[in-house]
């Protein structure tokens, strides 16, 4: 019994060398401690250190419902090269989400955001700061109509859609799909809690429906292309053949159509 129970606490190793380690984070698991959820007990850092062994260093983020690639460098040296490629945008990001409504097949979403700021721990932060840049492309990849009363609408629409951030806002793909009318599914704070509601009701969904498919960067050691992909979690891969969306399965593995 107890190494089943150590068994369900350890992560999905997505890759590993001697300078970096890869997870599949699940949804609702937090990256490290946070002031906002001081009731978690149990952290992506501190369960991947246990995995490996040693020290591990975030060289990103992904929020607490996002589940899919995160990185850690295992050296302050190697997260320092890494951090440099995040901060200059050279890090190529992919996630998909499904989303309320039939999404234009492919666009670009240039749309400044304000700084999200969090009552306890930002509170030293500045309050007046401009809007930063950021940018999101999207594809979409499949679409679906219920027969289904969601709200004002007699049926209900959704798309599963393909993003690449080109800058690293909070939030931002959140965001970035409430301000095009399309919120991601599962979004308690950006979304629609109308079609929130059907999903836990009908589909018995509970999460946010938004997974970092994959990230390419270039080695800090080697120079050399790493592109690190993961599949999709049980939870995600559930609405994904419910919505009948089998066909686009393939997509969600190599990020592209």
């Amino acid at each position: 019994m107890l190494l089943h129970q150590i068994n369900e606490q350890q992560l999905d190793i997505l890759y590993h060398d001697e300078y970096l380690v890869a997870v599949h984070k699940p949804a609702g698991l937090l990256v490290h401690r946070s002031m906002i959820d001081r009731h978690e007990t149990r952290f992506a850092l501190q369960t991947v250190r246990n995995q490996v062994g040693q020290h591990v260093y975030p060289v990103h983020r992904l929020d607490k419902p996002t589940s899919g690639v995160l990185l850690f460098a295992l050296s302050p040296e190697v997260a320092k090269v890494v951090g440099e490629q995040f901060t200059a945008h050279t890090v190529e990001k992919t996630y998909h989400a499904v989303v309320r409504g039939y999404v234009d097949e492919s666009g670009v979403i240039d749309y400044a955001l304000k700084e999200e700021l969090d009552k306890k721990s930002d509170k030293q932060a500045k309050l007046d700061k401009e809007a930063q840049d950021a940018v999101t492309v999207y594809k979409r990849l499949a679409t679906v109509e219920l027969n289904q009363a969601v709200g004002r609408y007699h049926t209900a629409r959704y798309s599963l859609v393909q993003l690449k951030p080109k800058t690293g806002r909070k939030h931002q793909l959140r965001r970035h799909l409430k301000h095009i009318f399309h919120p991601i599914v599962g979004d308690t704070t950006h979304g629609d809690g109308k079609q929130n509601q059907f999903f836990r009701e009908h589909l018995a969904c509970h999460r946010l429906l938004l997974q970092a498919s994959s990230l390419s960067l270039q080695h800090p050691i080697t120079q050399q292309k790493l592109c690190i992909q993961a599949a999709k979690d049980s939870s995600f891969n559930t609405i994904i053949e419910t919505l009948g969306w089998q066909d686009s399965i393939h997509d969600i593995k190599d990020g592209s159509k």
